[in-house]
């Protein structure tokens, strides 16, 4: 049973006792709380402010501003789950889950959250979709399509398949009184709480939702329970959030945010520089030392739960036969990428996974050793005759991507691949399904210390890249069905590793590059912490002038 006494809560979060009391402001009282702005790449690629469609990193770090989970994570240590928007849960049984909400948190319309709201979260109508089938496991197909897309108050197709992601046997939730919901899985899963603390299980005011004219409406503006709420979103260009006052953390130490996208480096770095911007983030490390050596700002960060890979569509001519994706494996030399590009701020991982896996980490697993012998040796074996290759790209939406994949190109070339640089403007264009869809850039989080959160949820059989229909294998979805259902961790720790070899040696739908790691310069004047994630903690354990 997870209960936590006031005492013990306070040590959790980080939240002082006096912020546990709901704020008031006196009529009249001046209020001198500042104003930031911080600019940033992108703050969303779907042009939309709802979690379920915008599953990013860029949202990752919008989103802590505005939505919360009943199980958040420590932002401020090392992740790890903490008591959120309940108070506390407990297993009732292999499927089930019951949580006590925190009572007297508000929304940002003012209304009470309760049972129902959360309730509401998990329902077909802001989740599923009338035609979910919670008996099914057939693959969602699904894509990256319209910016924002919605028919009136008919969900995108992109949602229910998100919602497949996160919860693949969801029977019900149900309310059990007004402060106390359970959760009921149809199978038995022990990543339960792990979901409903992920992004995507961010709980919403049905009310606000059912008043909203559209879910274009709702998705530009959503109404939640953070610490700041939306005034105004233009997409692709500015988010200014407002202080949420009645907040059950304590008054926002912020007046307003500004989240401005300036996709250029340069640009945000002159704008800090000269005092346009607060904060700037997606800092490459090369660019570090040119900032501090201002004594007025500052630099921090550090290698986050997030990989960054390169991934293959099985289905290119040149890329049916797996030895060819096994060489661009071998090809590349990782800790080269470390050293020139990151200045060897970040690491070569042990694959697709990360330590806070605990008991399900597989020790001794490495990624495929840089050869240009193997690479050329597995290419003559399959016959590749040096027909192109193109290797869609994205302007710099990661850091260092564009420098990145000129070194990768130049690698692979060595090794006698004829990759080509295929320059594009957005994620659409990136998974268009036309017959020239060959290799991509992108990134793996994992939400919780599983596997289930990362190479199954990203690579299974309801993963993006299955459901956009890039890759898809026998084992490995008959596996991610038996991991997540089966509750012996020794068992569960052979399927991942079978996964691994399957998914990074013998059929590669991916190849991890390095670890990830974020950057954020700042003005030196403000005392605040950088949390190991893409997320931004704002909160008033985490600002001062």
């Amino acid at each position: 049973m997870m209960l936590l006494s006031r005492r013990r809560l306070v040590a959790a979060t980080g939240f002082t006792t006096a912020s546990l009391i709901l704020p008031r402001i006196a009529i009249g009282q001046a209020d001198n709380r500042p104003t930031i702005t911080i600019a940033v790449q992108q703050i969303s690629n779907s042009a939309s402010l709802e979690p379920l469609r915008e599953q990013s990193n860029v949202g990752s770090r919008t989103f802590s501003f505005l939505f919360e989970t009943l199980i958040m994570q420590n932002l401020l240590g090392q992740l790890e789950a903490v008591p959120g928007l309940a108070e506390s849960w407990k297993r009732i049984d292999e499927r089930t889950v019951e949580f006590s909400l925190r009572k007297g948190v508000r929304f940002h319309n003012g209304d009470e959250m309760t049972a129902d709201d959360v309730v509401f979260t998990f329902s077909r109508d802001h989740m599923f979709g009338p035609d979910y089938d919670i008996t099914s496991n057939k693959t969602l197909f699904t894509n990256v399509v319209v910016r924002d897309s919605g028919d009136g108050k008919k969900l995108p197709p992109e949602l229910p398949a998100v919602a497949k992601r996160l919860f693949p046997a969801l029977e019900k939730v149900e309310a059990v009184d007004k402060y106390t919901v359970r959760f009921v899985n149809r199978t038995p899963d022990v990543t339960l709480e792990g979901r409903i603390g992920s992004l995507g299980a961010n709980i919403i005011s049905r009310r606000a939702f059912e008043e909203a004219k559209s879910w274009a409406d709702w998705a530009r503006s959503p109404v939640a329970t953070g610490p700041y709420k939306v005034r105004e979103y233009t997409p692709d260009q500015s988010l200014v959030l407002d202080a949420h006052d009645d907040y059950w953390g304590g008054r926002p130490p912020l007046k307003t945010v500004r989240l401005m996208v300036v996709p250029e480096v340069a640009a945000r770095i002159n704008g800090l520089l000269a005092g346009q911007f607060d904060f700037i983030c997606d800092m490459p490390p090369d660019q570090i030392p040119t900032i501090e050596k201002n004594p007025k700002f500052e630099v921090l960060g550090s290698t986050i739960v997030n990989h960054r890979l390169t991934v293959f569509d099985m289905h290119h001519p040149q890329l049916v036969d797996p030895r060819v994706r096994q060489a661009f494996s071998h090809a590349i030399d990782r800790q080269a990428i470390v050293d020139s590009l990151w200045s060897g701020r970040t690491r070569v991982p042990a694959g697709l996974q990360w330590e806070f896996y605990g008991p399900m980490f597989v020790e001794g697993w490495t990624v495929p050793e840089y050869s240009l012998d193997k690479a050329k040796a597995l290419l003559k074996a399959a016959n590749y005759k040096g027909d192109p290759i193109p290797y869609r790209l994205l302007n710099n939406y990661y850091t260092n991507q564009v420098a990145t994949a000129q070194v990768l190109v130049e690698m692979w070339n060595q090794a006698g691949l004829n990759v080509q640089i295929d320059m594009k403007e957005n994620w659409q264009q990136i998974f268009d399904t036309n017959k020239q869809r060959a290799v991509r850039d992108w990134s793996n989080s994992a939400g919780f210390n599983d596997p289930i959160s990362s190479i199954v949820a990203q690579h299974g059989p309801q993963g993006q890249q299955q459901q956009a229909g890039e890759w898809t294998n026998a084992e490995m979805n008959r596996l991610s069905d038996a991991m997540q259902v089966e509750t012996d961790m020794t068992k569960r720790k052979a399927m991942f590793k079978r996964m691994l070899e399957i998914c990074e040696r013998e059929d590669p739908a991916y190849t991890v590059l390095h670890q990830n790691a974020t950057f954020t310069a700042k003005r030196k004047d403000i005392r605040w912490k950088a949390s190991p994630s893409f997320a931004m903690e704002f909160r008033s354990v985490n600002f001062a002038t």
